[in-house]
């Protein structure tokens, strides 16, 4: 096997690393060695990704493009922007970091028992780790990738996507400077799930911490993260583990595997409009929550799936938790959470749902 100096596995995950790793890769090796069900995988680490534009002498190129650069200038951002993307792609990856992910690839090959197995491959930027960013959105991520080429393809274009006409003016506008920007890129075994969605674990209403918020939709959970579909709704309260609120829409669309592309698709009417989860699995999903919120010791915004080939009750599947950012920034009144748990619990005592309930502790 190749030298792996530049390869992070999630399950080995080494917290003096994390510098090189991003939030998202960094989360999921936390995860992974907490004991949370998280698909296997690795990161390319932004070390690489420094190196070998240093290498290639891109970095200059790319200081070059950005030096002069006007973020309100919409015609000229687009421009540069894709100078900066086609410069990083047309470079390839040099052939002693191939070797690196072709070997960790065939590992992860190995180790699930499928000859090239599909992978999600997502970025995962240095920056996101500024308490005060949030880059969601902001990098690409690509579904069912399969092969080492192909593997190396998206490695570049994640590394592109650092060079998106937002990316670059978000990075201005936060007054982040471009050389303290790498990426790394995870690739991790990719999960064809019957439903997905988010999880909060407060109410993004309200801020109520007792509780724990669930937007599910069918198959992949880019239709919900991307806004593109109106995802069930669910409280569950998180003290005494019962439903409380769930609101079933009408899910028009899903992502779903189509040969071997993710393609969104029309949801038949027999699933239109009844509900993805049972009670079972949305409890399951705040327990999966719950153990996340509980090992960081704040609020987090979960990416969960329900995996099919996985036993019923150890099918929740964590594609990826981080802190939540909205109502976390905000000073809570005196004593209101705990005011809010007492009032959940009364509400609940005194109007029971009837729903299934578990122990989130």
């Amino acid at each position: 096997m190749p030298d792996q100096q530049h390869i992070a596995w999630f399950d080995r995950h080494d917290p003096a690393t994390e510098p090189v790793l991003g939030g998202k890769n960094t989360s999921l090796g936390i995860l992974t060695m907490a004991g949370l069900p998280v698909p296997p995988g690795f990161a390319i680490t932004a070390a690489a990704y420094r190196e070998a534009f240093r290498d290639s002498g891109i970095d200059g190129t790319l200081a070059a493009m950005m030096a002069d650069l006007d973020p309100e200038n919409g015609v000229v951002l687009t421009r540069v922007a894709a100078e900066a993307r086609a410069t990083i792609v047309d470079a390839g990856l040099p052939s002693w970091l191939t070797d690196q992910v072709d070997g960790a690839y065939a590992v992860l090959s190995e180790r699930t028992g499928q000859d090239e197995v599909p992978v999600a491959v997502r970025s995962s930027a240095t920056c996101e780790d500024q308490p005060d960013a949030s880059f969601a959105g902001e990098h690409d991520t690509y579904l069912w990738v399969r092969s080492a080429a192909e593997v190396q393809a998206h490695v570049l274009r994640c590394w592109a996507s650092l060079y998106t006409d937002r990316a670059i003016a978000y990075r201005r506008q936060m007054a982040y400077a471009e050389d303290t920007a790498a990426m790394s890129v995870g690739i991790q075994q990719m999960v064809l799930p019957r439903a997905s969605g988010v999880a909060f674990t407060l109410n993004p209403r309200n801020g109520d911490r007792s509780q724990i918020a669930i937007d599910a939709s069918w198959g992949l959970g880019e239709a919900v993260v991307s806004g593109s579909v109106t995802p069930d709704n669910y409280l569950v309260d998180k003290v005494i583990g019962q439903i409380t609120e769930r609101t079933i829409s009408s899910k028009g669309i899903e992502h779903v595997l189509v040969g071997d592309r993710v393609v969104e698709v029309e949801v038949d009417e027999a699933r239109r409009d009844v509900p993805c989860l049972s009670d079972a699995e949305i409890c399951a999903v705040a327990v999966l929550a719950r153990r996340a919120e509980r090992h960081y010791g704040c609020p987090q915004d979960v990416e969960w799936a329900i995996d099919p080939l996985l036993p019923e009750g150890e099918n929740v599947v964590l594609l990826q938790s981080r802190p939540e950012t909205v109502w976390s920034r905000k000073k809570m009144a005196p004593h209101a959470s705990s005011a809010d748990t007492f009032t959940s619990i009364v509400h609940n005592l005194l109007h029971p749902s009837g729903t299934q309930s578990v122990h989130l502790h």
